[in-house]
Order: C-alpha cells, then structure tokens, then sequence
C-alpha cells in the first residue's frame, strides 16, 4: 500500500534526525584551498628550491602560465562545490575553461622553444615521466581530499562536479609540480601533463558517478 504525502510527511517529522546546514559553497571551497595550500606550503619549504622557482617565476610567460594554472584548479575546486548543490548554474563549469586555455596555450608556446630531440634509443621521456606520475599521484591526493566534503551535499547531477573537481585537483597538482620541476616545458612534457590530466578526469568522472549523488 503506498503512503500518502501527508504520512511520509508525518514519518520524516517523527523519525528524521536533525540535519546540519552546510557552510556556503565558496566558504566550504576556500576552507578546502586552504588546506592544501597549508599543506603544499610546507611541502614545497623541506624538498624545493624556491629561489630557482623564483628566478623562472620572473619570466612573463612562465609568469602567465603559472597564473593560469593555479586559476584553473582554484576555479575548478570552487566550481566543483557550487555545482554539488542543486540550486546553482551549470554555467560553473565554464568557470576554469579561459584559465585552462591560457595555461594550455602558454605551455604549447614555451613547447615551440623547446622542441624535443631524439636520442640515440629513440624517444626519451625522461623526466616526463615522472611528471605524469607526479600530476597523477599528487591529483588522486587532492582528489580523495576533495571528496569527503563535496560528498556531504550529495550532488542530485554529479557529472559537473567531478568534471569541474578532476579539472581543479590537475590545476593544483600541475602547480605544485612547477616548484619541483626547475626546466622548460617541452612538448613530450606537454603531452605527459594533458595525459595526466586526462587521467584524472577520467577517473574523477567513473568514481564520482558511484561515489556522488543522493544515496
């Protein structure tokens, strides 16, 4: 026998526990960056060496892709927990698309100054390599951490969130990289960086459409 809207309405009053309200989405986003600036901060003073990130940070191109690169993950992070509540736009997921096209375009203009060369056993990764295994390691961190809170609105669309989250986490773990990364960006790094990327949103994207959304 169904329940009629006026009984559910009853059990609910009778037997639903009270519920904590969430802090506002950018609240909850900039408590999150906070963290992981925190964290990546006292990462970045014990195993980095700041005045050489510094003297390529004074480069206006290095500069710009810096920047956009860190917007990207920042806007992607903001972005993912506006989108996990059902009363906000979808239009946050063009909200880290420009940052993301500078930092791509900045990336591939430094790539034609940089060309790769091959070696005697033929292409070499190299320190790409371990780029890839940067990104991806330092991303899945981000990405578990970012998790537990988005998780807490339950999203009713979750394909946005980790699509904007994937984005955010690989903008900060990119970011991050630059601090241990004390060369130019050439394009097998390059390719190497969108693989890593691609990585991430993928996984974001099959893990969230389980993990996310009202249970």
């Amino acid at each position: 026998m169904k329940r009629t809207t006026e009984q559910l309405i009853a059990d609910l009053a009778r037997h639903a526990s009270p519920v904590r309200r969430l802090r506002t989405p950018l609240t909850r986003a900039l408590l999150w960056l906070a963290v992981v600036a925190i964290v990546a901060a006292a990462a970045v003073w014990l195993k980095a060496d700041v005045r050489v990130f510094m003297a390529r940070a004074a480069n206006l191109r290095m500069a710009i892709e810096l920047a956009a690169t860190l917007a990207t993950g920042v806007l992607g992070v903001i972005a993912a927990f506006h989108l996990s509540v059902p009363d906000r736009p979808r239009s946050w997921l063009l909200a880290p698309l420009a940052p993301l096209a500078v930092w791509i375009g900045a990336s591939g203009y430094e790539c034609w100054r940089n060309w790769i060369a091959p070696t005697g056993g033929g292409w070499a990764a190299g320190e790409s390599a371990m780029c890839f295994m940067f990104i991806l390691g330092v991303g899945a961190a981000l990405g578990l951490l970012l998790y537990w809170p988005i998780r807490r609105a339950k999203p009713i669309d979750p394909d946005g969130v980790v699509v904007a989250g994937g984005l955010g986490v690989a903008g900060l773990a990119s970011f991050i990289l630059q601090f241990f990364h004390p060369f130019d960006v050439t394009f097998m790094d390059l390719g190497w960086h969108l693989a890593a990327i691609a990585v991430l949103l993928g996984a974001s994207w099959l893990l969230g459409r389980r993990g996310l959304g009202p249970a």
